[in-house]
């Protein structure tokens, strides 16, 4: 019987993810290995993100402002982190393992305007914070791998970094829990970095010296310290760390720069992470040793990769990479499937266009000498008319040059757009995003899509597509002739009223939607692959899991697209 005052907690138990003195540290990445870490000694993970931005989800933020948006099964749009969680761990996630404080302020105003609060002033301390705690205890519950019952561990990323203001909320909410669950249900990792200052090369050590006084005062003690650096910590910093921060030597696990993420988990797991953190969660009954041998290999085969394969990524927001985070990440799972590296040439769609040509000759020339070096070309999703007629440029130079070709969202309808406009000679074809006047609307407003509001409105989540034509080389490189299921995100589609002139081009539809009126999947059968989808594969990509079209396009790419079709035959 327990004593009278003991803890008899007996829900998940908590692994917090903090950050400081810079934000980009890589606490998404450390957060995902802490979980490979935990998951190869046996343990159930789950993952919840927490974002302080009071927008209420990723939805309707600019890719230069916060990377891509990321899309869940269920339609929800969240933060890109929760890619690498479903990448490392492979689970599928929620929309409410996305915290914000949109959501939170929102469903505690809900409550207000309800009566709920019966006449209290509602207020941060404790309606706030009792909403953050009800929100992690309810949502840590629900299985995320497809098995029955909780997971063990909850591991929990807080976006920012200590001390900024609109983080207060949530480091309170998380003192709170600590204190509620018990010492044995709950261990904070604080993620800092140790950088190294001028000529003399010294670790400084006073950076995380003062993130970690900051969090003291917060009333959350970090029981383990993960250090950013280039070069390994040496023995002595981690000796003073150790004296100044409060936490044991052996709990400071330095994150040094490695040849590539795959090697996060390994480099935790040899400093002996998983020990530290079962230890301090009263896990040593269940935990078994980790194994790690297939993780290894994968990590280590990339390493040792000497071939490479030139992909053109032609796209609007090619200035900062994690726009396109899970199409890097999907090109990078189907080259090492295949023993290649990826080597993406980033192309600014403008550049490609005449209106280049005649203000910036030099950087036009340069991108399309970049394009016509690369062995197959890909256009991915996007908003905007911005680069358009770029893409349509390079979209044609892909079909009348024979190069692999695989257009994603946006770049199925510039596929459609371009054939419309050269092949069947409709002048001024266009999208309805683009040019709503054209005389041929070949790509319209999805009818049912609300021209008011931006946020959630769109075609989102896991759809089913169906294939037209079972023979169809995706349908034989998903493996499947009957359907696949893939996720979406956008307003505008393939008009129905153009699909049978369009097919006359010699264009196939070979996917549809369940109503078998919205157009899906598109090919070109006298092309060596030449593929558009309305929906984005790379978001089910897995390193073990490569996405099927990222994989046809490579092996077109390479020239291997037939053996491995014909081996593969249905």
């Amino acid at each position: 019987m327990e004593e009278e005052g003991a803890c008899i907690y007996k829900g998940v138990k908590y692994v917090v993810i903090t950050g400081g003195v810079v934000s980009g540290l890589g606490k998404g990445v450390t957060a995902s290995s802490i979980g490979v870490v935990l998951q190869s000694c046996g343990l159930r993970v789950t993952s919840i993100k927490i974002d302080p931005y009071l927008n209420t989800d990723a939805g309707t933020m600019s890719p230069f402002e916060h990377g891509e948006v990321f899309v869940l099964d269920d339609g929800g749009e969240v933060d890109l982190d929760l890619g690498n969680y479903e990448r490392f761990l492979d689970v599928k996630l929620t929309r409410d393992n996305n915290i914000t404080t949109g959501k939170i302020y929102q469903s505690v105003i809900e409550k207000e305007r309800r009566g709920d609060y019966l006449g209290k002033t509602v207020q941060v301390v404790p309606h706030i914070t009792d909403a953050i705690r009800n929100w992690i205890e309810l949502v840590s519950s629900i299985p995320v791998d497809g098995k029955a019952g909780p997971a063990d561990v909850c591991v929990i990323e807080l976006g920012g970094t200590v001390g900024d203001i609109e983080s207060m909320p949530f480091i309170e909410a998380l003192r709170q829990l600590s204190f509620s669950v018990g010492k044995e249900n709950f261990c904070l990792i604080h993620v800092s970095l140790v950088p190294v200052i001028g000529v003399v090369g010294e670790q400084k050590t006073k950076p995380t010296q003062h993130s970690v006084r900051e969090l003291r005062s917060l009333g959350l003690t970090p029981d383990l310290l993960a250090c950013r650096s280039t070069q390994p910590l040496m023995d002595s910093v981690k000796v003073k760390l150790s004296e100044f921060c409060h936490v044991p030597v052996a709990n400071i696990l330095n994150i040094y720069d490695v040849p590539n993420i795959w090697h996060v988990p390994l480099l935790l797991q040899k400093q002996n992470a998983h020990e530290a953190i079962i230890k301090q969660l009263d896990l040593v009954s269940k935990a078994g040793p980790p194994e790690l041998k297939a993780w290894t290999e994968m990590a280590e085969n990339y390493d040792n990769l000497t071939n490479s394969v030139k992909i053109a990524l032609v796209g609007k927001y090619t200035g900062l990479n994690d726009s396109y985070l899970s199409v890097v990440k999907a090109l990078l799972h189907a080259c090492s499937a295949l023993s290649y590296r990826p080597s993406i040439e980033w192309i600014a769609a403008s550049d490609l266009e005449d209106e280049c040509a005649k203000t910036a000759p030099e950087t036009h020339a340069a991108a399309w000498e970049t394009l016509k070096g690369c062995s197959c070309i890909l256009i991915p999703g996007g908003f905007g008319d911005r680069g358009v007629p770029g893409m349509i440029l390079a979209a044609k130079y892909a079909r009348e040059n024979k190069v692999p070709y695989l257009g994603i969202c946006l770049g199925m309808q510039i596929s459609v757009i371009e054939i419309a406009r050269s092949v069947l000679g409709m002048e001024g074809a266009d999208s309805e995003e683009f040019n709503p006047e054209s005389p041929y609307r070949v790509i319209m407003f999805m009818p049912e899509i609300s021209t008011t509001h931006m946020g959630s409105t769109m075609r989102l989540g896991s759809r089913r597509t169906l294939f037209r034509q079972p023979g169809s080389l995706t349908s034989k490189l998903y493996g499947n002739p009957e359907y696949v299921d893939e996720r979406h995100r956008h307003r505008y589609e393939v008009n129905p009223e153009f699909v049978a002139e369009l097919e006359k081009s010699g264009l196939q539809f070979v996917g549809c939607d369940e109503t078998q009126n919205r157009m899906e999947i598109i090919e070109l059968p006298d092309h060596p692959y030449y593929v558009g989808v309305q929906f984005h594969p790379e978001f089910k990509s897995t390193p073990r899991k490569p996405s099927a079209l990222f994989l046809g396009l490579i092996l077109a790419a390479t020239g291997q697209l037939e053996g491995y079709i014909h081996s593969n035959e249905i």
